[in-house]
């Protein structure tokens, strides 16, 4: 699924003044277990921690997290945010800016494609590019930040189908491309084939909506696996009797 934004054409919602009075949930940030976040490919450690800042914070251009700057690499990100509780996630909101970074004065890029993964533990780069997500979105281009309509606020993307985001213990979000190159997933660019360098790409804010339920983590982690397959639970012969009617 992709959700793009081409001219008024919006497949999103901007954010309420009062995020608590947000028709896409309130901030699932005190459920995140901070401690426990990790980005893959940062360039400085915890950088995607320090992104996931609190609301009224959104707007703050710093701390930011860059993908680490080799011109000769794709400047993707994997950013693995758990819960501490069981969610259910409506929204997320990604904001960046492009231009110059504000800590080390380089050229970056906002993120383009994001891919969505949800309740799949020890991902990696090499996994994420070949594993179906469980959304996927295109987010507003820079240009769209100069609008009358953006005005320098944020934007919340729903995440759908609705479904696939309840009962949500772990989300993980991959940047595969931004906006400072040509588009495309997967560890797919050479960018010996191109002729400008790669920049890194730059965020500055990451932020979820939605609903607690107020049931830890590990309780219904237990209970997952303790649930077992039907497979695990069949009787030796029962398959023939089944066949025979009996």
């Amino acid at each position: 699924m992709s959700m793009t934004c081409e001219g008024h054409s919006h497949d999103h919602e901007h954010a309420a003044p009062d995020d608590t009075n947000s028709s896409l949930g309130a901030s699932l940030r005190p459920a995140i277990d901070l401690a426990s976040v990790q980005c893959l490919n940062e360039s400085r450690p915890n950088s995607g921690r320090d992104i996931l800042k609190l609301y009224e914070d959104r707007l703050s251009s710093t701390p930011s997290l860059l993908s680490q700057d080799d011109p000769d690499e794709v400047p993707e990100l994997l950013l693995i945010v758990p819960f501490s509780e069981v969610v259910a996630i409506k929204s997320v909101c990604i904001h960046s800016f492009a231009g110059n970074s504000t800590t080390t004065s380089e050229a970056v890029a906002p993120p383009r494609t994001v891919r969505v993964y949800v309740n799949r533990p020890n991902l990696d780069f090499e996994t994420v590019r070949d594993l179906d997500p469980t959304t996927t979105l295109t987010l507003v281009p820079p240009s769209h930040q100069l609008t009358e309509e953006y005005a320098g606020g944020t934007i919340d993307y729903p995440l759908r189908p609705a479904g696939r985001f309840q009962n949500v213990t772990e989300i993980s979000l991959y940047f595969c491309d931004n906006y400072g190159m040509p588009p495309g997933c997967g560890g797919s660019h050479d960018m010996d084939d191109t002729d400008e360098d790669s920049v890194p790409t730059c965020i500055t804010y990451v932020g979820f909506k939605g609903k607690g339920t107020n049931m830890k983590r590990q309780a219904v982690e237990a209970v997952y696996e303790t649930l077992g397959m039907k497979k695990d639970h069949q009787v030796p012969g029962s398959e023939y009797f089944a066949k025979q009617g009996l």
